[in-house]
């Protein structure tokens, strides 16, 4: 299978945590998309652009991370990314984490791609919002870090993306997400393996 994504991206991210976590690593070739090119092999493969996207030994095209991940289950003994007896709240906390990484994917856009004069502070404020939000929500409910699923993938690869990114100090303002992060880490080595060099 070909798996088209950037180092950098935390969509891609989850699908190389998931894979590596789970033993389909050996099964996947991983090839550098371009979202920004007109002509990028990406935007034939997934006509919005987006990463990661994903080809089936078949030639079929699967995106976006979600989907992928919920493919990829279909390749393991048992489903243990959207595992049945937590099914709901696997794919709740795998909700949250995609809005905390859209988020903070909207502001870093904004700074970096807008032209500076045309930057919109409230549309800035208002992504952050979201992402403070969220992050109150997880203090009081977390997926278990010891349990590696699309939850608790998608919670870690956003807080890494805020830890890249910067787009809100969530260590000060949430130290007990930095000790379910490092008790994550722990149980999925693949977290630190799958850290771009910026």
């Amino acid at each position: 299978m070909l798996l088209m994504s950037t180092p950098t991206s935390p969509f891609g991210r989850k699908v190389k945590i998931a894979a590596l976590a789970h033993g389909l690593m050996p099964r996947l070739r991983v090839e550098t998309g371009d979202p920004w090119t007109d002509d990028t092999p990406l935007r034939s493969v997934n006509p919005l652009g987006k990463m990661p996207a994903l080809i089936r030994p078949d030639g079929k095209a699967i995106y976006d991370s979600g989907v992928i991940l919920a493919y990829l289950d279909t390749l393991l003994d048992a489903p243990r990314l959207f595992p049945v007896e937590r099914r709901l709240d696997t794919l709740v906390h795998h909700a949250l984490g995609d809005g905390i990484i859209e988020a903070g994917l909207l502001i870093t856009y904004e700074r970096m791609r807008r032209p500076a004069e045309y930057t919109y502070a409230p549309w800035i404020e208002h992504q952050r919002g979201k992402i403070e939000r969220a992050l109150e929500r997880l203090l009081h409910d977390a997926p278990d870090p010891g349990i590696v699923d699309a939850g608790s993938i998608t919670i870690a690869c956003a807080l890494g993306y805020l830890d890249w990114r910067k787009q809100v100090d969530w260590r000060a303002a949430c130290p007990a997400l930095v000790d379910w992060l490092d008790t994550f880490r722990d149980a999925a080595p693949a977290f630190d393996a799958t850290k771009a060099e910026h």
